[in-house]
């Protein structure tokens, strides 16, 4: 704090100077700008709702594209522009990589993984998980891992705290599920997590804890104030670095025992279904493989469970949209094994659970934002002028709220947006094919996730056995508040009252 007083102190002399000089110049779509400090004022003064701000200012750019400078920092180039998006993630892709800038503000965490690496480091990780992401067996494999935490699990748990009468926070209890599904799905290992009388694992508070610190590293007013912080091993980077050991400790400690695991049991092919197993970093445990585990993880845990939060809070404030979730599950449900479940086949079909999430995620995306770094000067389709080196954000958070995307109801969930007029045999909806590049939720291109239907599967599996069980009651009427970070979360948890329905 003392550091940054001094820095701001420093600033405002400067400030003080730049304005009796009277030379403050304006973007014509972007923040005041000055000679020097950027939008240094302006960015300050928004930091506690940098979203918002930006929404706005894009929202009055008839390109919905603007451009602002902050002192120690480059240029950035911030769009909603549906064209500029397919332009950055396909059409030029190659001119528009992460870029140093980016990759330095996640490295400590993510190392070389998939995430956060360019070039021919990517695409090597790429195409090996490409490959086993279309495999039926890894499909089937993460469908029983989902389907036994949801019924051995999260149901019991539920069920507990509806027989209880007491109040969960439901966005926890969906962090500790996700956590259990992704190192069974992509570790073949169980921590379990979502057992609440145990306390939290120490990897899962050091997950957290290094995700935010990081992701609070880029909303900095002076950019360069993470990097002295670091240097200097003080405050939030020295937290950041203790969670970091913490996290590649326990990770090694997997991949080890993943290791040891394939050397005895060569033979036993459900010890080799998970991730993990099948890919050639599980013969080492270098950093390689660590940094590929910390991204399965990352990828598959928070992103799941902020969208499946979000959407059970909309539903408590639309019961059509709820009762027609529940009618679709009934519709698909079966007989298996003496209990109700909904199958692989099945889950396809629940066009209407699917087009609520995507409206959930389009209003509350799991990641607000996303940046690459121009490799050359280039010309983006609204005739924005990018220069090497800048950085360029698309904004999924932003896009769902132009009006001009989306139209004048832009801020109501109405998920009948995403389906056509004519339903499938005349039963069923049908979703409608809405471009990647105006709905980037899942990136788009050449990066587009590659667990995006498998992550769909499990939100619409969770989704369906819960609602379908039980009535979800908000114990606070507020609107709640979206946190970006590195993956958006609600601010405070989402606290609920649990009731069993009539009919189970």
């Amino acid at each position: 704090m003392v550091f940054a007083s001094l820095i701001f102190l420093l600033l405002g002399f400067v400030v003080s100077i730049i304005f009796s000089a009277n030379k403050a110049q304006e973007s014509t779509h972007g923040p005041t700008s000055y000679p020097i400090i950027g939008c240094l004022i302006s960015f300050y003064s928004n930091r506690r709702r940098l979203l918002q701000w930006y929404t706005d200012l894009l929202s009055l750019s008839p390109s919905q594209t603007i451009s602002l400078r902050r002192l120690g920092g480059g240029r950035t180039v911030v769009t909603a522009n549906p064209d500029n998006v397919e332009h950055i993630l396909k059409t030029n892709f190659i001119n528009f990589p992460k870029g140093k800038p980016f990759t330095d503000l996640l490295g400590d965490l993510l190392g070389g993984g998939i995430f956060n690496s360019d070039g021919d480091q990517w695409a090597t990780q790429r195409k090996l998980a490409s490959h086993e992401f279309t495999t039926r067996s890894l499909r089937e494999f993460g469908f029983e891992a989902l389907r036994d935490e949801v019924e051995t699990r999260l149901v019991p748990t539920l069920s507990s705290a509806a027989a209880a009468g007491e109040a969960v926070d439901l966005q926890e209890i969906l962090k500790r599920f996700a956590f259990d599904v992704v190192c069974k799905f992509s570790l073949g290992t169980d921590p379990n997590c979502l057992d609440l009388t145990r306390p939290v694992s120490p990897i899962v508070e050091a997950f957290d804890a290094a995700a935010e610190i990081s992701a609070r590293r880029a909303t900095e007013p002076v950019y360069a104030v993470w990097k002295v912080k670091r240097l200097l091993n003080v405050g939030s980077e020295r937290r950041l670095r203790e969670a970091i050991r913490t996290v590649h400790v326990s990770v090694s400690e997997i991949i080890r025992a993943k290791k040891k695991s394939l050397e005895i049991g060569t033979g036993n092919v459900e010890a080799k279904q998970d991730l993990l197993s099948r890919s050639p970093a599980a013969g080492n445990d270098g950093d390689a493989a660590r940094d590929m585990v910390i991204s399965f993880i990352m990828a598959g845990r928070d992103t799941t469970s902020a969208a499946m939060t979000w959407l059970f809070w909309l539903l408590t404030q639309n019961d059509v949209a709820e009762r027609k979730i529940r009618e679709e599950v009934a519709s698909l449900k079966r007989e298996k094994d003496g209990e109700l479940g909904l199958g692989f086949e099945g889950l396809k079909a629940m066009s209407y659970t699917k087009a609520c999430l995507c409206e959930a995620m389009r209003l509350y995306p799991p990641v607000a934002w996303d940046s690459k770094h121009a490799a050359n000067d280039d010309v983006l389709p609204d005739g924005t002028r990018v220069k090497r080196g800048d950085k360029v954000t698309y904004f999924p958070y932003g896009m769902g709220r132009m009006e001009k995307l989306w139209g004048k109801d832009w801020d109501e969930f109405k998920p009948d947006r995403w389906l056509t007029d004519e339903p499938d045999n005349g039963t069923r909806p049908v979703l409608k094919s809405v471009s990647p590049f105006k709905f980037p939720v899942f990136q788009a291109g050449q990066r587009v996730c590659l667990g995006k239907e498998m992550a769909f599967m499990q939100m619409k599996y969770v989704i369906g056995s819960v609602l379908s069980r039980f009535e979800i009651v908000p114990v606070c009427k507020d609107q709640p508040v979206f946190v970006p970070l590195l993956t958006a979360h609600m601010a405070g948890g989402f606290k609920i009252k649990i009731k069993r329905r009539t009919n189970q």
